[in-house]
């Protein structure tokens, strides 16, 4: 059996992290669109906090640009070759505390709208050999820096992160899978930097 494709971070700073593969498997309570080993980044700030505490944010959505992952750096985690890259979908206000109630009910019509309206903006790269995709999902509008055809580098500028497609806040989906299109690819496991950081935790990989 292969080891586990290894990325270096995604990102510039430190996240926090959210439904990992390390915890359980499928990681996103799915194996639907390839996500069975997906692992979400959501940024933080200097304090550890993925957004301002503010006792109306637990009201009302907030604007994603109160978050401080919202338009922060997405680099490539390894090279590849650009076989998707999509930037069409708005972001949307994001949703914690008595919002994400109403949100998650509306996760059935996203399922059902197919992996773009799960997705967001996202880019997809053939990385590692034969086989082997690397997705990057929920990327802000407008910050998709490149397009089908294109080589890429480790820590090459890929966009930026932002609030589309499934996201209750500005974060990073990251999942390998065995093929370009995840309506019809198997998940791969994959790590970072040699580990598999658990939910909960707070890396930087600096």
């Amino acid at each position: 059996m292969c080891a586990p494709l290894d990325l270096s971070h995604p990102m510039t700073g430190p996240c926090l992290v959210q439904n990992s593969p390390a915890d359980r498997v499928p990681s996103h309570g799915t194996w639907l669109f390839a996500t069975g080993h997906a692992l979400d980044l959501v940024p933080v700030d200097d304090r550890g906090r993925t957004a301002p505490f503010r006792l109306r944010s637990l009201l009302r959505p907030q604007a994603p640009q109160a978050f401080p992952g919202f338009a922060a750096p997405v680099l490539a985690p390894i090279g590849g070759h650009v076989v998707r890259a999509h930037d069409a979908e708005p972001d949307h206000p994001a949703h914690r505390g008595l919002p994400s109630v109403g949100y998650a009910l509306t996760q059935g019509r996203r399922v059902s709208d197919g992996w773009a309206a799960l997705a967001g903006n996202h880019i997809v790269l053939r990385v590692g050999g034969p086989g082997l995709f690397l997705a990057l999902c929920h990327l802000q509008k407008g910050s998709v820096q490149v397009t089908v055809g294109d080589v890429v580098g480790t820590g090459d500028l890929l966009a930026r992160c932002g609030n589309s497609g499934n996201s209750t806040e500005p974060h990073l989906h990251l999942q390998v899978m065995d093929g370009p299109d995840p309506t019809a690819a198997a998940a791969i496991p994959f790590t970072v930097h040699g580990t598999l950081p658990r939910s909960g935790q707070i890396v930087a990989w600096d």
